[in-house]
């Protein structure tokens, strides 16, 4: 036994070990240093893998590759609809599905119209080979030919046989010069070809986000935009600090999950129906509108709350944290250059409502009203709705911007008859006599028959508080400005607001800050569509909205000055309003100035003859009377059908627009009305002579048009 112990110590003179030669630990020793070798190797790894930099390398690496992916797929859907039709089937499916039936046959004129043109394309290309070669096969004759002909001219001129394929020669080197560089080019071409490729898909793929989010970078989270979910709900309205509330929600066996309705997606948020219980008040919950925000983990300008139709009930949208903040894409009327424009039955393109959906408002027959800060985009709003009304070619604008720095010269040269621009007493001056050239066209159209139809006439006055705030006074003492009976500016607008919609007339009003003193009672009352973007104080809103729309939950005074610019709240029943609300909040397309001169050229395509004055040019005094006994001449009886053609002929400003009914009304209860002879209607000139001859000697100033 003594054979096997191994000692502890050796004497170093004492002889080596003659057996075993190897230690016997030393087979057990060697498996348990590799597992400890791959044990560390396994902790280094996943140190190394877990490390920040690896996943941040990681996400960079995927999220680029992505963009490439994505990119590649935006091209190919885009590269889709724009050889398919499927852009114009899914627009005609969404105007479908909105019950839009006039843009959804408008929208399958346009599927018809690209199938058509896509079918001449392919039968042309089918051709086109053909002709391709007939036309190579006459060419290369042609200029050979032409060669030949030249050479032979070179050869006499230099008395030298060989300059007759002397051009043939030069352009033989030419192609292989052509031939070189591009066999040079080629190469790199290959090269680069592919990357610039694969760059330019990232570069798509890199503006359209396509990358999904964990591979974004890493950021430092928290509740701000957490889903909506019934229990956040719930608690947030348990926090608000109403105790009947608070008291009701305890009580209630499913911890007021009674209270709300489904929550649904709308657009770029959430959407749920909160009925109240018994002691609690809509306005209430309304009031606390900032701290029911910051209980969702939300900004206040990210939650609306309006009243729907249903008794002790707040409608909730909750926007996803954010959203609001992003951009909502051009307008139609800049990315479409088909867009048209019907004033009495379409709506015009003008933005996106808080789900998403498109916002589209009617003018047809109805007073507008804009207010908001300055420069918040109140004139880009309001130039935007005339720049698509100014597609239909029968509307006449009368423009009048008395801010005057340039936002309407695009109106100026055939779209406005009438452009004035600047802030001074003179061009209120021009604007008030504007506005009573609109009274004065009102009443001719009132005086006419019943069933004339009447073209859409629309003046724009921008910042109208310089007019009502005007201090200039005519000579007989009457002030443009204020809002006495005695105002020129504000009688000439009620007298628009009173009658002015029957006969298509309308008034287009933008103003600053709205107060009793820049923008009166009666003025505001007579809009049948308000608008207001940002505002400074409720008493504000209310003046620009109303009553009814502020307590149904329109807020343009908690919109962000400067940050919220182009959004709007809207009370008019020319834009769908959810049922139950008074007003809609719209994120309106902005066009800036560029793009609203391209627009404005289209529209002017579509005119012609239409000279912009810069003020309200009195039209020349004319006495009918007299000027249809003038053409009648000698003739003792004239068709009216002639005398209609020879008053044209003697002054065609004046009685170029001129119908029957026109001819009539001048000569109704005269005497020397028009009467059938032979079966046509006529004119004899010895009635028009005896009232023209009998009329007291002013008759003939005051029968003038």
């Amino acid at each position: 036994m003594t054979d096997n112990v191994v000692p502890l110590f050796k004497n170093p003179q004492s002889p080596p070990a003659t057996a075993p030669a190897a230690s016997p630990t030393l087979p057990s020793e060697a498996p348990a240093e590799r597992v400890r070798v791959w044990r560390r190797t396994v902790r280094e790894l996943r140190a190394v893998v877990a490390h920040e930099r690896t996943r941040t390398a990681a996400r960079l690496v995927a999220r680029h590759g992505m963009y490439v992916i994505g990119g590649t797929r935006v091209m190919a859907k885009r590269t889709w609809d724009g050889r398919t039709g499927s852009r114009y089937e899914r627009m005609l499916r969404a105007a479908e599905a909105a019950g839009n039936w006039e843009e959804a046959k408008e929208w399958e004129d346009r599927l018809t119209r690209f199938r058509a043109a896509r079918h001449h394309r392919r039968m042309d290309l089918l051709k086109a080979p053909l002709d391709l070669a007939k036309s190579a096969a006459v060419g290369t004759g042609l200029t050979v030919g032409s060669l030949l002909a030249l050479g032979i001219v070179l050869a006499i001129a230099n008395k030298d046989i060989t300059d007759v394929i002397a051009p043939i020669a030069a352009v033989i080197d030419t192609i292989g010069w052509i031939v070189y560089i591009a066999t040079v080019v080629w190469g790199p071409a290959i090269i680069l070809g592919p990357w610039l490729g694969l760059l330019a898909l990232w570069g798509v793929g890199r503006h359209q986000q396509t990358a999904p989010q964990w591979t974004l970078p890493a950021q430092q989270r928290d509740d701000a935009g957490a889903p909506i979910t019934p229990s956040i709900v719930v608690t947030a309205l348990r926090d608000l600090g109403i105790a009947p509330l608070r008291k009701a929600i305890k009580e209630m066996g499913d911890v007021g999950a009674a209270m709300l309705g489904p929550i649904r997606i709308a657009g770029c948020g959430v959407e749920v129906d909160v009925t109240l219980p018994s002691g609690v008040s809509t306005a209430e919950v309304q009031g606390r509108r900032r701290k029911l925000a910051e209980n969702l983990a939300r900004h206040e300008h990210e939650v609306f709350i309006t009243i729907p139709t249903a008794a002790r009930t707040v409608r909730l949208w909750i926007a996803d944290s954010g959203a609001l903040d992003e951009p909502i894409g051009p307008s139609p009327l800049v990315t479409d250059a088909t867009v048209t424009a019907n004033y009495k039955t379409g709506k015009a393109p003008w933005g996106q409502d808080l789900r998403g959906d498109s916002a589209t408002l009617s003018v047809f027959q109805r007073m507008l009203l804009i207010t908001g800060l300055s420069n918040q985009g109140k004139t880009a709003a309001l130039r935007a709705l005339a720049l698509w009304l100014a597609l239909d070619r029968t509307v006449e604008f009368r423009i009048a911007d008395l801010k005057g720095v340039g936002d309407w010269d695009m109106f100026d040269g055939g779209l406005a008859t009438t452009l004035i621009q600047g802030p001074t007493d003179d061009h209120v001056i021009k604007a008030t006599e504007m506005i009573e050239g609109l009274v004065a066209e009102m009443e001719r159209r009132i005086q006419a028959p019943p069933g004339t139809v009447f073209t859409p006439l629309i003046g724009i006055v921008d910042e109208a508080q310089v007019a009502f705030m005007c201090p200039a006074i005519d000579d007989k003492k009457r002030p443009y400005g204020g809002s006495k009976a005695t105002s020129r500016y504000f009688m000439a607008v009620r007298k628009i607001h009173n009658q002015g919609r029957a006969v298509d007339v309308l008034l287009w009003e933008g103003t600053q800050d709205p107060t009793d003193q820049n923008l009166p009672k009666l003025v505001r009352e007579g809009a049948h569509t308000r608008i207001s973007l940002v505002l400074g104080t409720e008493s504000q809103a209310r003046m620009a909205l109303g009553d009814k729309a502020v307590d149904g939950g329109a807020a343009p005074h908690l919109l962000r000055q400067g940050l919220d610019k182009g959004t709007v709240v809207v009370a008019s029943d020319g834009i769908t309003i959810p049922a139950g609300q008074a007003s809609i909040t719209v994120r309106t397309h902005y066009i800036d100035t560029d793009q609203a001169a391209e627009v404005a050229q289209r529209a002017k395509a579509l005119r012609a003859g239409i000279t912009t004055t810069s003020a309200a040019e009195p039209q020349e005094q004319r006495d009918p009377l007299a000027d249809i006994l003038t053409v009648l001449g000698t003739d003792a009886r004239v068709l009216t059908q002639d005398v209609l053609k020879r008053l044209t002929a003697l002054n065609e400003k004046a009685y170029g627009g001129w119908s029957f009914i026109d001819l009539k009304r001048v000569l109704d209860g005269t005497g020397a009305e028009p009467y059938k002879s032979e079966g046509r209607m006529t004119l004899a000139r010895e009635r028009v002579a005896r009232v023209v001859a009998n009329r007291p000697d002013e008759g003939s100033a005051s029968a003038a048009e």
